[in-house]
């Protein structure tokens, strides 16, 4: 078999199963998070938020809704050095994003 029959068939078994994952993932929320930043915040989102009286207080000085938590929860960065996420019973995760040009800060638990 010569090299090009080879590649030949290789990208025709490539592109069938190209398509047949297309078409089985197709309208799926699917999502390939395999760092550690992006699986513990798609931890977080996928749990309940219950605020504390403290970040309620903040929340109402910096003007911040619910679609801006999930905002900066989606496009925020985790802070690994500051919190603690081998404490028990649950880690304390520091998250760090910018919205309406403001540097924002949450610590979770």
């Amino acid at each position: 078999m010569k090299l090009i029959q080879r590649i030949g068939y290789y990208l025709g078994g490539f592109s069938m199963g190209l398509i047949i994952l297309a078409f089985f993932l197709n309208g799926k929320k699917t999502s390939c998070s395999y760092g550690p930043e992006s699986r513990v915040l798609k931890n977080i989102t996928t749990k309940k938020l219950v605020y504390t009286d403290l970040s309620r207080e903040a929340f109402k000085k910096t003007s911040i809704d619910t679609n801006g938590i999930r905002t900066i929860l989606k496009q925020g960065d985790i802070n690994f050095s500051e919190g603690n996420p081998r404490n028990k019973p649950c880690g304390i995760y520091i998250v760090e994003a910018e919205l309406n040009n403001q540097n924002v800060l949450f610590t979770i638990e």
